[in-house]
């Protein structure tokens, strides 16, 4: 099956501000509900970022886990592609996906961000995916949006402007690293609760759909890291 999904959401910050911000998974993978980022791999070709997302529907829980790359990262432009894949742990489906976010001044004081994904999937889960994806992704990145604007509040200026000199920071990759083996950083932080996608809708055929909808979460939630 293949779908395209585009999603968008308002980060109440200058561009100069949120694009940092959103492009800081260690930072924002918290606000995606159900998502966990759990480790990054340093390679010869850029970063791999691995991380999982857990759904609950009812009394069961599943998970499913994934891993993307950055094709491209344009700063000056706010724009990025992206390639990513995620599987069922329970070997019902697998996607794969091409990504693109850009960003958009709205406001001196807000920011419109676009994600477009093309997404491919298949084994048992591709059945159940066609006319749900998007109305439920779109909702939990509603959520999403809402908790990030919250934590940016929260945070104040200080940090945001601490996310634009990290990212405005040269890379530490240089040669003498580049015929390194492959380095694992694991990420430690609070294991993330199951979305609950009864809370999102409860019809027969949202139940079936939810390995692809996970599918979507994570691969959302693998987009938004910068490659150094």
């Amino acid at each position: 099956m293949a779908e395209q999904l585009i999603n968008e959401f308002t980060v109440n910050r200058p561009i100069e501000e949120a694009w940092p911000i959103i492009c800081d998974v260690e930072r924002i993978a918290p606000c995606l509900p159900g998502a966990q980022l759990e480790e990054i791999v340093q390679t010869d070709d850029g970063e791999q970022y691995c991380g999982s997302v857990k759904v609950k529907l009812g009394a069961i829980a599943t998970e499913f886990k994934g891993e993307a790359f950055f094709l491209e990262r344009d700063d000056a432009a706010h724009t990025a592609l992206l390639k990513g894949k995620g599987r069922d742990t329970k070997g019902r489906g697998n996607a794969a996906a091409d990504i693109a976010a850009s960003a958009e001044s709205l406001s001196p004081t807000s920011t419109k961000v676009t994600v477009t994904t093309e997404l491919h999937i298949t084994g048992k889960v591709a059945q159940f995916g066609r006319g749900i994806l998007g109305d439920v992704s779109g909702k939990l990145i509603d959520q999403f949006a809402q908790n990030l604007n919250e934590m940016i509040d929260a945070d104040g200026p200080e940090s945001a402007e601490e996310s634009a000199e990290e990212a405005a920071a040269p890379s530490t990759n240089d040669a003498a690293s580049t015929a390194a083996e492959p380095t694992v950083r694991k990420i430690e932080g609070p294991a993330s609760e199951p979305i609950d996608l009864m809370e999102f809708g409860g019809s027969s055929m949202l139940k079936r759909a939810a390995p692809a909808v996970a599918i979507v979460l994570l691969l959302l939630l693998l987009l938004r890291r910068r490659k150094r």
